[in-house]
């Protein structure tokens, strides 16, 4: 037995060289779990917001799951970091919200969008090109797309948890507090708030739970039927990005290729860096084996395309098993395992509701709207494109228009400042290519 056990240790060490890492099996596990506990609510958020779209949210929970299972699995394997991935919030709510409710594409022929840019990501993955786009889009810009989102989702949070609703004087107005599920949302918000600010590991998802709790105990949530059951199919979902590829023809679909590649780029390069910041990975101001790390998330970002879910990110929350002491690819292996036990509890899917999620989504916004504080405000040719890309957002209900804005004005107010040699002719590029969409999308009849 004991021969067995030190064997087991010498394959990890092997595996995932955790004394190289200065850390042990015991802190990875610890991490992983930590990890999973964060961001355990993408579980119930995804299905919720991709709901809305009128996805099966069974199908839909079964392949945030496997997704989630299959990005971490890799980055434990191929890059042996503790950052774990699943599908991203800001992907979602740009599915759900911009793309199908906003410019009316069914869902099966935008998740043949999302499939399409997740194939050109990794194909950029394999070619190297991703440091020529990421280094090509100025650091103030990709600030500013991550600020934006930041403030769509918290938009989406406070209209679907009935904080702010549709006014014909004004637009947006407060919503009644004469709604007693309104008020879950509120609870939901004061104590998630309250654990953040607290730093407790966990407070994402034990601010869902105890809002839960509060809706059962109060029945503005229905008890649910059962709480473990056989795993959900996902025959509504599999398959069909590959299905309704035909349908890109249209040309509207490719400017949502475009804000998905752009995304999912800038959403996972970012996040990767700053955690790796975080864990002291970074050597000369570089992470080692990035294309590693890249090469996981897009490889799952492909598989969730395939099997009904919007693209995977490094999630920001493998933080908070960072700091516990997670450092290798054991914590992420963790990750994906647990992934794996709570594929068992989809029935919880049914008490998770639109009041419990939007303080998550409230507070996934403020987090992301924190990178504002480091655009340079101070000089007008960024300043306008930055905060014409971060209103744009919310404003338009359209991630998308937000991005066009920032990469329409920036090279004209560069140009005009006389910093027209400072932008990258990629950003000329994207430039041209951003009219040409924004043409098709609302000039070109039908």
């Amino acid at each position: 037995m004991e021969s067995s056990t030190d064997s087991n240790r010498s394959f990890i060490e092997k595996l995932f060289h955790l004394q190289e890492a200065q850390t042990t099996v015991r802190r990875e596990i610890l991490a992983g779990l930590t990890t999973f506990v964060s961001m355990a609510y993408i579980l119930f958020v995804n299905p919720q917001v991709l709901g809305v779209a009128g996805m099966n949210k069974g199908a839909v929970f079964t392949a945030t799951a496997l997704s989630a299972i299959l990005g971490s699995i890799l980055m434990a394997l191929l890059a042996n970091y503790p950052i774990a991935i699943a599908p991203g919030l800001g992907d979602n709510a740009f599915f759900t919200y911009s793309v199908v409710l906003a410019m009316g594409i069914p869902w099966q022929t935008a998740m043949a969008g999302v499939f399409m840019s997740s194939v050109l990501f990794l194909l950029i993955s394999v070619l190297k090109l991703r440091e020529l786009v990421i280094d090509s889009i100025p650091h103030d810009l990709k600030l500013a797309m991550a600020s934006g989102i930041g403030l769509f989702i918290a938009f989406v949070g406070l209209q679907g948890g009935g904080l702010v609703v549709g006014s014909k004087s004004t637009l947006v107005a407060m919503g009644p507090l004469t709604v007693p599920t309104t008020w879950l949302t509120i609870f939901g918000l004061v104590v998630t708030g309250l654990l953040m600010a607290k730093k407790v590991p966990g407070s994402i998802f034990i601010g869902m739970v105890l809002t839960t709790i509060l809706g059962l105990v109060t029945k503005l949530i229905p008890l649910p039927k059962q709480v473990i059951s056989t795993i959900p199919s996902m025959k509504p979902t599999f398959g069909v990005s590959i299905a309704h590829l035909p349908d890109l023809s249209d040309p509207k679909l490719w400017a949502v290729v475009l804000v998905f590649l752009l995304v999912a780029f800038f959403d996972t390069a970012g996040t990767l860096i700053g955690l790796a910041e975080q864990a002291g990975f970074m050597k000369n101001n570089k992470m080692p084996r990035i294309g590693r790390a890249l090469m996981a998330d897009s490889i799952s970002m492909l598989g969730g395309a395939v099997m009904g879910t919007t693209p995977t990110a490094a999630y920001v929350e493998s933080s908070a098993g960072i700091a516990v002491g997670g450092r290798t690819g054991l914590t992420s292996l963790v990750v994906s395992i647990m992934f794996a036990i709570a594929m068992f509890f989809s029935p919880l899917l049914t008490v998770v509701t639109s009041n419990v999620t939007a303080p998550v989504l409230i507070i996934v916004g403020i987090l992301m709207a924190q990178s504002m504080r480091q655009i340079n405000w101070n000089k007008f040719e960024i300043a306008m494109p930055a905060f014409l890309t971060i209103v744009g957002m919310p404003l338009t209900y359209n991630i998308s228009y937000g991005f066009a804005f920032g990469i329409l004005f920036y090279p004209l107010t560069m140009w005009a400042a006389g910093r027209g040699k400072e932008v990258t002719p990629i950003m000329y590029i994207l430039f041209f290519v951003f009219v040409v969409l924004l043409y098709f999308i609302n000039i070109l009849p039908g």
